[in-house]
């Protein structure tokens, strides 16, 4: 099924923010442009903070009809009433998760940049399928996701694809008619005016 001319915005989360400020600053984001979802991806492992960011985010989010989906930590999604989670390892543990969770719940994963791992995973029951990084990062081992991947996968795979990882506005212009959703997180986050750089970012988008 191919994707939409113009992909939804899924929202990813700075790795550590701070939960004085954040909240405000993603409510005035939301407010300002058309959200899918929001991913809560704080690498703290300390399930107190964790869940301290998930209750702040979703008051946030629910308020305005957004979904919210945590990275990693499954145990707390019914525990705080997020709408899912997103896994980080492909399909290993997805079936287990949506045994878990439900069939209600949102579960989406991450396949990095490997064809194989993403049919894995929609086979597994994915609700979305996540593919990165797109463009150049410092991060990992330098490999990127071929655009290839996408064309193929919009023309021949149902499950929503998200490409995410170092967007710029040209990758957004290219992406644009083969994901289903932009993941964008650090590209609007690392600006002092999110706002303006999200803007910029999708300017392509029309």
């Amino acid at each position: 099924m191919p994707a939409t001319e113009r992909p939804q915005l899924y929202l990813i989360t700075p790795s550590e923010f701070d939960l004085a400020v954040f909240p405000d600053l993603l409510a005035a984001v939301l407010d300002g442009t058309e959200v899918a979802c929001v991913r809560l991806a704080m690498a703290s492992q300390d399930q107190d903070r964790v869940a301290r960011a998930a209750d702040a985010l979703r008051a946030v989010t629910h308020a305005r009809d957004v979904a919210l989906v945590i990275e990693r930590h499954v145990l707390l999604v019914e525990r705080l009433g997020l709408d899912g989670v997103h896994l980080t390892d492909g399909a290993h543990s997805l079936r287990k998760v949506r045994k878990d969770l439900g069939a209600d719940a949102i579960i989406g994963t991450f396949c990095g940049t490997t064809r194989h791992d993403g049919i894995a995973a929609a086979e597994a029951g994915a609700d979305y399928v996540a593919f990165g990084p797109v463009g150049e990062t410092a991060l990992g081992d330098g490999s990127r996701t071929p655009f290839d991947l996408f064309e193929w996968w919009s023309e021949m795979i149902e499950v929503p694809v998200v490409a995410e990882g170092a967007l710029t506005t040209a990758l957004v212009a290219r992406l644009a008619p083969v994901a289903d959703f932009l993941g964008v997180g650090d590209e609007i986050w690392r600006s002092d005016n999110p706002i303006a750089a999200l803007r910029s970012l999708l300017a392509p988008l029309g």
